[in-house]
């Protein structure tokens, strides 16, 4: 097992120092579902939710997690996000909305937490808008799915 690298040799928790590491391109894929209704679902597909476009608001709501991740996240660096994509399927098998992530970055660290974080607000997200009529949704399956890039090379869940 890989050392803990945010925590100093007497246990204390500090933010990782990068500034010696090289700028290179990453990617981060991310996923997470949210499980509802049936009804729900179509209300949701049909855009009925009385909060609105749940698709559109919970994109947004994802994008703006991912830039403010540093802010949320205590030991996460700050990073010039290249590009964030939130998709939003809905999936009658389910039933409910599958939710992806990908952001990328050149930087010295990776975007992992920024994928994970656009996921978990666009799910909470929808969670919020269709609330009103399914309080048992649930959110589930939120992981990293993919990364590329930095020093430790690339990885795939399931390799």
């Amino acid at each position: 097992m890989t050392k803990l690298t945010h925590l100093t040799s007497s246990g204390e928790a500090h933010m990782v120092d990068v500034s010696a590491k090289a700028e290179t391109s990453r990617v981060a894929r991310a996923h997470g579902r949210v499980l509802m209704a049936r009804e729900t679902l179509r209300l949701a597909v049909e855009g009925q939710a009385k909060k609105g476009d749940v698709f559109g608001v919970a994109r947004i709501a994802g994008i703006m997690a991912a830039k403010k991740t540093s802010e949320l996240i205590p030991l996460c660096h700050p990073l010039p996000l290249s590009s964030i994509s939130i998709e939003i399927a809905p999936d009658e098998a389910l039933p409910g909305l599958r939710v992806l992530a990908e952001a990328s970055v050149t930087s010295k660290t990776g975007v992992e937490m920024e994928a994970l974080t656009a996921v978990s607000v666009a799910c909470l997200t929808i969670y919020d808008m269709l609330k009103a009529v399914d309080r048992g949704m649930r959110i589930e399956g939120v992981e990293l799915i993919e990364k590329r890039g930095g020093k430790s090379g690339d990885w795939r869940r399931g390799e």
